[in-house]
């Protein structure tokens, strides 16, 4: 018995070691990968569709080729959208050189090609950011020679200052008859002078008079007690000058038919006006450039330095 049991175990553990080994065959044998996906074939609905769109782009593709190109205007010639006067007097000026004051007033007068009596400008690049509220350059000047322009002036004050306005010369003199004629758009003068104790009933024409720079302003000399000294200084040739946007400063001067020196004067007293002018918070170069011209005619480059200096002598 004993011989038989021992049997049957040995045939028992073979067996076990037979399932063990297939077990390890098993767990060593590899995975097999998944097979991918077959392509659509040529004749499948989604390769009929993408044939399609290929189709379809290379056609919008073809056809924006075959669409004539808009042809670019060559740049035009800034000297040929002048006139022939204008080319012709611009010949006379070296837009390379920096004239001295004397030499660009007399190019100024030759190169006027107005058949007017032409107002001179004077335009100065100033190095400050107008931006910036402490960098604002704004003030008045009476020009000695005068501007060759005759003002109107027209003052709204209490009735008590109307007198000493109209003996003063203001073309127009009222309070509330004046401010609903300027409400209705009437607007036949040049200057606006008020008191301070009508500004008031003024804001409702800033609408009105703003846009075309009439709005009276203490900075600009034209509300004050005083009317009589505004008009007298108006009639006489005061003017205010103001930077744009772009830090620049344009001013007429004068008439191309005054004489050589009451231009210079006048150009003198308005440099002397903006130096005195100069903001706190500028810093750096103040004035940059200058250049004189005549309505319709070329510019002139001045020598902003010369013209400073001759500023300060006669100051």
């Amino acid at each position: 018995m004993a011989k038989k049991a021992t049997e049957a175990d040995i045939d028992s553990k073979k067996t076990d070691d037979e399932s063990a080994g297939s077990k390890e065959e098993v767990e060593a044998k590899p995975v097999a990968k998944k097979t991918p996906a077959k392509k659509a074939g040529p004749k499948s609905a989604k390769s009929v569709r993408e044939a399609e769109a290929e189709t379809e782009r290379k056609e919008k593709a073809q056809d924006k080729a075959d669409e004539p190109k808009p042809k670019v205007a060559p740049k035009a010639n800034p000297m040929k959208a002048h006139g022939k006067k204008y080319r012709e007097a611009a010949k006379l000026i070296d837009a390379e050189q920096a004239y001295d004051l004397a030499e660009a007033i007399a190019l100024a007068q030759k190169t006027s090609t107005a058949k007017f009596d032409a107002s001179v400008e004077l335009h100065i690049n100033l190095g400050v950011d107008p931006k910036q509220a402490d960098q604002m350059v704004r003030a008045t000047v009476v020009l000695p020679a005068g501007t060759g322009k005759t003002q109107r002036v027209a003052v709204i004050a209490p009735t008590e200052k109307q007198a000493e306005a109209k003996k003063a010369g203001a073309d127009l003199v009222g309070e509330d008859d004046l401010i609903a004629l300027i409400e209705k758009g009437q607007i036949d003068f040049d200057v606006l002078v008020a008191t301070p104790q009508v500004m008031t009933k003024i804001g409702k024409l800033a609408k009105v008079l703003g846009p075309k720079g009439l709005m009276p302003n203490p900075k600009s000399g034209t509300v004050t007690n005083n009317v009589a000294e505004a008009v007298s200084q108006s009639k006489a040739g005061r003017v205010e000058f103001r930077i744009d946007k772009q830090a620049i400063i344009h001013t007429a001067v004068g008439k191309v038919s005054f004489k050589p020196a009451d231009l210079e004067t006048n150009i003198l007293t308005l440099i002397n006006a903006l130096m005195d002018a100069k903001p706190a918070a500028a810093k750096g170069t103040f004035v940059k450039r200058m250049t004189l011209t005549t309505t319709m005619g070329p510019g002139i480059h001045l020598n902003h330095t010369q013209a400073l200096a001759a500023a300060n002598q006669v100051k």
